[in-house]
């Protein structure tokens, strides 16, 4: 039988291009995520997958899950929600309101947003699971469902609680799943004042503190508990370049403000967009077994472009995986292996890599010559062991 054995190929640098050598960003929140969306790069990972008390950013999940209940059926912008009296009486940032109300979904998504309620939180969690800790064990499965590793929910609000943990990247896969699935709703977290039967004025603002700050900004959602410090959901759309980035742990208001602004400020200004492989090159050969030809090339299925730091100097390490020999017949477009790139300071990028042609199945004469140089290889290997 043929062993299938893994192959890492080098591929040379100069043939991609150039690596900007430029420190990393140094932050002053305790975690943080920053993922360019347009190219899929993550630009900064730094503690980006402790567990942590998310405080209200984690509403992000509980406005995921009413987004799924408006495209299922289950409710409409106009549907009638209840208000309990635990609803009502939830401390911390309201929406103002009484058992009395019926609000709809739309007015909660932006009691939610622009209030960060903490009751119309509950209002939601009720009336699509029953109980908040039904929805509360809901959200954990459907975050486990959609990529999230380090989420557990307690509540829906995000109120404190040791069980109701969540990453800055699991938040920041939630906000790009929101942007991506949802853009008929994704503008209202851009609104900036809203407020639930014209009560309490005095609370109808936005605690977003990149709205009308930096250019583009659109969203998502601020968070705050002695806890977890004050932390920030945040994205951003520049030109044709899109930046999704989570915060955690800063100590005041202002220092989550001038950080934010600080993290897009370097996203946008000092990162270019660089296309590293297309489909029309191969940056690699897979050897065949016992096929019409003995190689195969493998490029990627379509362009691919990476952030990368403006100052250019250096090299990109790059390899190209796959297990082998590849057995005949391969089709082109077959996905046979994958591309890995690598810079400094960056995460690893992962590109399918898939055949560039056809290969048939040989005939007889060569599966013999194929057998013949297996068996060939494997007698010198055990001569070699025996020596």
């Amino acid at each position: 039988m043929l062993a299938r054995l893994a192959h890492a190929l080098a591929l040379a640098a100069a043939a991609l291009l150039a690596l900007p050598a430029q420190a990393a960003f140094e932050t002053r929140a305790r975690a943080a995520w920053v993922y360019d969306q347009t190219t899929g790069t993550v630009l900064l990972a730094k503690n980006a997958d402790a567990a942590i008390p998310p405080a209200s950013m984690s509403k992000i999940m509980t406005l995921y899950m009413l987004f799924e209940a408006l495209r299922d059926g289950r409710v409409t912008m106009d549907t009638q929600f209840s208000v309990s009296e635990r609803a009502k009486a939830m401390g911390g940032s309201t929406m103002f309101l009484d058992t009395t109300d019926r609000p709809t979904v739309e007015q909660l998504i932006q009691g939610i947003i622009v209030q960060s309620g903490n009751d119309a939180c509950v209002v939601v969690a009720e009336n699509l699971a029953g109980t908040e800790e039904a929805f509360a064990r809901l959200m954990t499965e459907r975050g486990r469902a959609i990529g999230l590793k380090a989420s557990t929910f307690a509540n829906a609000s995000g109120w404190p609680d040791p069980n109701h943990r969540m990453s800055t990247r699991d938040l920041g896969i939630v906000a790009v799943r929101l942007i991506e699935d949802f853009p008929e709703y994704y503008g209202y977290f851009g609104m900036t004042e809203y407020g639930f039967d014209g009560r309490a004025p005095q609370n109808h603002r936005n605690r977003n503190p990149i709205l009308g700050r930096i250019e583009g900004a659109d969203g998502l959602k601020t968070g705050h508990t002695t806890e977890a410090g004050y932390g920030l959901v945040g994205s951003a759309k520049q030109g044709g370049r899109r930046i999704v980035f989570v915060i955690s742990g800063l100590a005041s208001e202002t220092e989550r403000a001038e950080e934010a602004e600080r993290i897009a400020n370097w996203a946008f200004r000092q990162f270019v967009e660089r296309t590293v492989a297309t489909p029309a090159t191969a940056v690699a050969e897979a050897e065949v077994w016992m096929g019409t030809q003995a190689r195969v090339g493998l490029v990627p299925k379509e362009d691919v472009r990476l952030l990368l730091p403006a100052v250019l100097e250096g090299s990109v390490t790059a390899r190209a995986i796959y297990d082998g020999p590849v057995a005949a017949p391969i089709a082109a477009g077959q996905e046979l292996g994958t591309l890995v790139i690598e810079v400094e300071g960056m995460e690893p990028r992962r590109v399918p890599l898939v055949a560039q042609a056809d290969v048939g199945r040989g005939g007889f004469v060569t599966r013999l010559r194929s057998a013949a140089a297996a068996l060939a290889g494997q007698v010198a290997g055990e001569a070699a062991i025996l020596r």
